[in-house]
């Protein structure tokens, strides 16, 4: 498999399986990863996600230049691939996704980190937008999504050059939220994911709804979405739960109803 998926309380895992190929992203990952994302999307039992790479060397290097990048350039515009739909581009996942970047994260790499929610990076990791050094332009999300999170000039400066930025600049720039050791990176991340699973999950998902469509709305459109969203939760189990809990100074048992 080029691509493992793992449940364990509400927590799906999914893991780019292609350590000797920096975790490159080859025809049979990417519609991997489009499938287990669905996957994810569609199980009530999965709350978060966590995306990651296999070994300690690459989250993922990108597309892989000797299959993917080929089959894209073959007469793109008279008889284009049949692209998946990807977190990247076409495909929504509602629920939270944590991004746990062990190592490199380049082209694609970078832009399945994007395309996730939360970020966590391992000490010594590495992103950046390489394509235009070989005579393209990112093609999943990059050039729009870090437009989008970054100064102007920032952003330009990781899609024009090329080069890649550490983790700690990455924080500093607010591409992640943390910087960790390395051994530390995995439970890190699922340290996050727990602490998601311990908020409503359809309260998560409105959330993220909000924010992520809110941003291409107007103010006015975008708190009438967050009014309307609000009153869909205010009925349900899990908000009757928040509420008695609290009163109750105890920890909600939320189960997502």
């Amino acid at each position: 498999m080029a691509l493992l998926y793992e449940v364990s309380d509400h927590i799906a895992t999914i893991t780019i399986n292609r350590p000797d190929a920096l975790n490159s992203i080859d025809l049979e990952t990417w519609h991997e990863l489009s499938e287990a994302c669905a996957k994810l999307e569609a199980d009530d039992d999965v709350w978060v996600g966590i995306i990651t790479g296999a070994g300690g060397r690459s989250f993922s290097a990108g597309a892989d230049l000797k299959e993917t990048i080929p089959t894209l350039i073959d007469d793109p515009r008279g008889n284009r691939y049949d692209e998946p739909d990807t977190i990247m581009r076409g495909q929504t996942v509602t629920k939270p996704l944590i991004a746990a970047v062990n190592g490199l994260a380049l082209g694609g790499g970078l832009e399945i980190v994007l395309a996730c929610d939360l970020r966590i990076a391992a000490e010594g990791a590495r992103l950046g937008a390489p394509e235009i050094t070989l005579g393209f332009i990112p093609g999943w999300g990059a050039t729009q999504r870090l437009a989008r999170e970054l100064p102007w000039a920032i952003a330009a400066g990781i899609v024009f050059s090329g080069d890649q930025i550490g983790a700690e600049t990455a924080h500093q720039y607010g591409l992640v939220n943390e910087v960790v050791p390395a051994d530390r990176l995995q439970a890190a991340a699922r340290q996050l994911a727990e602490t998601l699973c311990s908020r409503g999950p359809l309260a998560l998902r409105a959330a993220k709804r909000a924010m992520r469509e809110g941003l291409d709305m107007s103010l006015d459109d975008g708190l009438q979405l967050e009014h309307d969203l609000f009153d869909d939760l205010a009925y349900t189990e899990d908000a009757k739960e928040g509420v008695a809990a609290f009163q109750e100074r105890r920890a909600a048992t939320f189960k997502g109803r």
